[in-house]
């Protein structure tokens, strides 16, 4: 094999970890003596160890000494002290001769650190072998580490004629779809929706997957400019997860009783600007969720939310989930012009198409990963 083939299948390793590691990025590692991969190991889940560590404990628990091995690692080693030990003193302990490093870690407490510690060590780096990849793996920890704002998915599901909603229907999509969403839900630190959306549908916007007890809710943050969100809406049960309210600066005053109700029953409410249609401050609000360390922010609607956030160039991410069947007399919201030319495979980067038991989903970024 070839040093990219190595790393490919580092990379192939760490993407496994894509749903269980967030906010840490998915890593994986290989380790290579005399042309043969004696060890392997990727960041299995958050607070676990890391990719590297795990990579010499299968390489040790096969026999083989690490000393004068390559290894191939998805991210640069990390050289603080967080959840576990750095791992470029123990790339170091174990005498690696030499290091392939797909991406640098840009976040601050590593920033080249761990590469440079290697090298002082007198083990030979090479970094930037299979980078797009790896930062296509990890786009969202890399822009948040790098623009202090989250990575926004805009995420809808439609029908074959392009209605959002309908009449008498309340799912557009199959079952398969929407277990395929709350696996997006598990990617990200937070969830978002307009006030209308809540209104109509009531939902609960938490991660409900059969089988897995998920601990870690993502933050649920509704756009409600004047608090029109009634006192039984579910997302207000902050016992299931975590919610946060987003008002006009203007709404602070004018609804201060109602406020400290809420802030009684556990809700966060976060006042920002508003533009001259009395809407919410997207790019404040983007700020304040970087800030608070959400990496990946999924905006699931509704059709206003999300034609904002296109507008406005906000948008990363694109996955649009289409049901085979047309709504037809029966549709009553349709989608934006925006979010139909995003919605076009054409015009994304990375394009993907799945098929979700005869659902569509077509999916890709709206930029290129640099």
């Amino acid at each position: 094999m070839e040093d990219k083939e190595y790393m490919q299948t580092a990379i192939e390793l760490a993407r496994q970890g894509i749903g269980s590691v967030e906010p840490n990025p998915a890593v994986g590692c290989i380790i290579v003596k005399d042309s043969e991969i004696v060890g392997r190991g990727r960041h299995e889940h958050f607070g676990g160890p890391h990719a590297e560590i795990n990579a010499l404990s299968d390489c040790r628990a096969n026999g083989i000494d690490p000393a004068g091995a390559t290894m191939y690692v998805t991210l640069e080693p990390c050289r603080h002290v967080g959840k576990t030990a750095p791992c470029s003193e123990a790339v170091i302990e174990a005498q690696i001769s030499k290091v392939f490093v797909a991406a640098g870690d840009p976040s601050e407490h590593v920033a080249g650190g761990g590469i440079e510690q290697l090298k002082r060590a007198g083990i030979e780096v090479q970094v930037g072998l299979c980078r797009k990849q790896a930062r296509l793996l990890n786009a969202g920890f890399f822009k948040h580490a790098e623009t202090r704002r989250p990575w926004v998915i805009a995420k809808w599901a439609q029908s074959a004629d392009g209605f959002l909603a309908g009449k008498t229907r309340r799912w557009i999509t199959n079952e398969a779809s929407r277990r395929d969403v709350h696996r997006q839900r598990r990617r990200c630190q937070g969830i978002l929706v307009g006030v209308d959306t809540v209104i109509a549908d009531d939902p609960v916007l938490t991660v409900r997957i059969e089988g897995l007890n998920w601990p870690r809710q993502p933050l649920r943050i509704v756009l409600d400019g004047s608090l029109r969100i009634s006192a039984g809406a579910n997302v207000l049960d902050t016992q299931q997860a975590p919610t946060l309210m987003v008002i006009t600066s203007g709404t602070l005053q004018r609804q201060a009783k109602r406020i400290r109700s809420l802030a009684a029953a556990g809700v966060e409410i976060l006042a920002v600007a508003h533009d001259d249609k009395g809407r919410c401050d997207l790019g404040q609000l983007l700020d304040e969720l970087g800030r608070r360390g959400i990496q990946q922010l999924l905006a699931e609607g509704g059709r206003d939310v999300l034609n904002s956030f296109l507008q406005q160039d906000l948008v990363d991410e694109v996955r649009v989930y289409i049901s085979p069947e047309p709504l037809a007399s029966d549709g009553t919201v349709r989608i934006s012009e925006a979010m139909e030319q995003a919605g076009d495979k054409t015009h994304l980067w990375y394009a993907r198409e799945q098929d979700f038991d005869g659902d569509r989903c077509i999916s890709g970024m709206v930029g290129e990963i640099g």
